[in-house]
Formats: structure tokens, C-alpha cells, sequence
């Protein structure tokens, strides 16, 4: 990767995160934000969801505070995403959603596959995969995979990290 190229990272990690990990994954992705953003890296696509993907599009906000360039695309997967969610979680998500350069939804309301294709859309267009993936089945191990199938490089931050 060279720094006169534009890059895309698309964003994908678990929706549950264990407290040794949670406490470290702010500053490893920070890291690794910032070593792309230095590659080359102008554009980060994050899905919305709870526990990886809003810690992630934080961290993103932070950096953009003091790199406006950077741009923050939400994929999602529908309109009604944060549907039962709890309030802190929803004032989050809505914190990130005012906040991003670029929404785009898979549907308008959740059907079935439209996590998998929000998941396809993150991927499509991308050239790097900073994920946190620790487990062996879910949305992030399908994501991951999609993405080395279609020969995106992919990071897992969780291999910087102590095994759960």
C-alpha cells in the first residue's frame, strides 16, 4: 500500500466483547487507524451494530476531530436497526448516525439476509478489513472470509490480544 492511493477499510467485529478486551480495543484500534490513515486509508465503512461497530465508529469520530478528510460511511442494514435496543445504546447509535459523512441502508425495514448483505456491502469496494474477530461462526467471521475472498487484506486486531 503506498500513500498516493485513496483507500477504503471496511469495519467488522463482534457484537460482544469480553471487559479484558473492551478495555484495550480503543487504543489498538487507534493504532491501526492511524497506520492506515498514513497508507493511504480516507474512507472507513462501519455497520452500526452494537458492541465492535460503534466502538470503532467512535474511535473513528475522535480521529476525524483532528483529521476531518477521513470520512465515516455507515452501511446498514436497515432503517429499524436499533429496534429493541436499549436507550444508552440507541442515543449512541444516533451520536454516530448524525455524525457520519454517508449512511446507506440495505432495506428499509429488517428482512431476513439483510444483515448478510449489509455485510457483502461493507466488503464491496473496500481494499483493507480491520476486524476483531476471536470466534469461529457469526456476522464477523462471514465478513472476514467474504473479504479475503475477494482479496481484500485482512487485520484482526484481536490477534493483539491476550486468548479469551
Amino acid at each position: 500500500m503506498q500513500n498516493s492511493v485513496s483507500l477504503i477499510v471496511c469495519l467488522t467485529g463482534h457484537r460482544q466483547i469480553p471487559i479484558e478486551h473492551a478495555l484495550r480495543l480503543p487504543a489498538l484500534l487507534e493504532k491501526y487507524m492511524l497506520d492506515l490513515i498514513e497508507q493511504g486509508a480516507v474512507e472507513f465503512r462501519a455497520g452500526g451494530a452494537l458492541g465492535f461497530d460503534m466502538v470503532a465508529a467512535l474511535k473513528l469520530l475522535e480521529i476525524k476531530e483532528k483529521m476531518p478528510h477521513i470520512k465515516l460511511h455507515l452501511c446498514l442494514p436497515c432503517r429499524d436497526q436499533a429496534k429493541g435496543w436499549n436507550d444508552a445504546a440507541v442515543r449512541a447509535y444516533h451520536y454516530i448516525l448524525d455524525r457520519a459523512d454517508e449512511v446507506t441502508y440495505t432495506t428499509d425495514y429488517y428482512a431476513p439476509g439483510c444483515m448478510l448483505a449489509r455485510d457483502r456491502e461493507l466488503v464491496e469496494g473496500s481494499d483493507v478489513c480491520l476486524a476483531y474477530c476471536t470466534q469461529s461462526h457469526g456476522g464477523a467471521v462471514y465478513t472476514c472470509n467474504y473479504a479475503k475472498k475477494q482479496g481484500l487484506d485482512v487485520i484482526n486486531v484481536a490477534d493483539e490480544l491476550p486468548p479469551i
